[in-house]
């Protein structure tokens, strides 16, 4: 009988023990639970893009049966992938999530911001954030950023402060240590909390799989129009030219990370579903944004910079 009682006992350890997409699923539960509990006005960054996919996800079981007690913000540049604008529209409705919008062409048409002389309109977005953060008096901005993607990036703290012009101080890092979060913060200040910031690509990617999450199109492969510029396949679009010395090819191609269409690039693919990017992903040596976001090339600081300013 005893014998017997300590396999059963055994066997049901064994059958409860946690994976590691289990424990980093746990992790993110907690600190979007933590910062609800502890912050009046948070909102949740969402694009429409895998990573905030993730984090919305996340956010839908850390309440479930209940709604998410958060708006959802996007910073629109109006050189999205269309796809992608119609996915996020879908997503909200869906899971009944207000959505706020923050449209960078207002800027442009008023006189607050101008064109880059480059086209893209990926660093315009700041100042959008940042008015859109101080309008809904937001004292907690939810991202998807993830330590594994950039250099800038993995300096951050999970939460991470923000002084009153929306600024980050990669030298004035609050300690985390034993999962204890500090939230800390004056009128005017706010944090960015990153749920997944412990997670990597392919733990993203493995997690849309176990879990079925629904994703824009895009990050499937299939035929599109690109042209070669950079050492990327940049997709023709309103927003995106070619040159007269660049060659419009058709291509199979699918796209790792989805901003702003005129700085991001796709990568040839014949991965037409989860499984089969979980083995590409695997597989690869670069991380998403060092492979397909030319933003990120304008110096090798290019995205500490734009995070000092108040960017993602």
């Amino acid at each position: 009988m005893t014998a017997s009682i300590t396999e059963a006992s055994a066997s049901a350890g064994a059958s409860t023990r946690l994976d590691a997409l289990d424990l980093l699923e746990a992790e993110a539960i907690h600190i979007i639970r933590e910062v609800v509990a502890e912050f009046e006005r948070p909102v949740l960054l969402f694009s429409g893009g895998k990573d905030s996919v993730v984090v919305l996800h996340l956010a839908a079981k850390a309440f479930r049966p209940g709604r998410v007690p958060f708006p959802v913000l996007h910073v629109d540049t109006g050189h999205n992938f269309p796809e992608v604008l119609a996915f996020r529209d879908e997503t909200v409705e869906r899971l009944g999530v207000r959505l706020e919008v923050a449209r960078v062409q207002d800027y442009l048409d008023d006189g607050r911001l101008a064109e880059r002389a480059d086209g893209t309109r990926n660093p315009l977005q700041t100042r959008p954030l940042l008015d859109a953060i101080a309008a809904g008096r937001h004292d907690a901005v939810f991202g998807g950023a993830r330590r594994d993607e950039d250099k800038a990036r993995a300096k951050e703290r999970i939460i991470s402060l923000r002084d009153e012009f929306g600024a980050w101080d990669p030298r004035n890092q609050r300690p985390e240590l034993w999962s204890l979060y500090n939230g800390r913060h004056t009128p005017g200040q706010h944090v960015r909390a990153f749920p997944i910031s412990n997670w990597t690509e392919l733990d993203v990617w493995r997690y849309l799989e176990r879990e079925q999450i629904p994703l824009p199109p895009l990050y499937f492969a299939h035929e599109r129009d690109v042209f070669r510029r950079d050492g990327m396949w940049r997709a023709v679009g309103d927003s995106s030219l070619p040159r007269p010395d660049e060659t419009v090819e058709r291509k199979r191609v699918r796209y790792r990370t989805v901003g702003d269409l005129s700085c991001t690039g796709a990568v040839e693919s014949d991965a037409a579903d989860l499984a089969a990017i979980v083995r590409e992903v695997a597989a690869s040596t670069i991380t998403e944004r060092g492979a397909t976001r030319a933003d990120d090339r304008l110096s090798e600081a290019a995205m500490e910079d734009r995070k000092k300013d108040g960017y993602f």
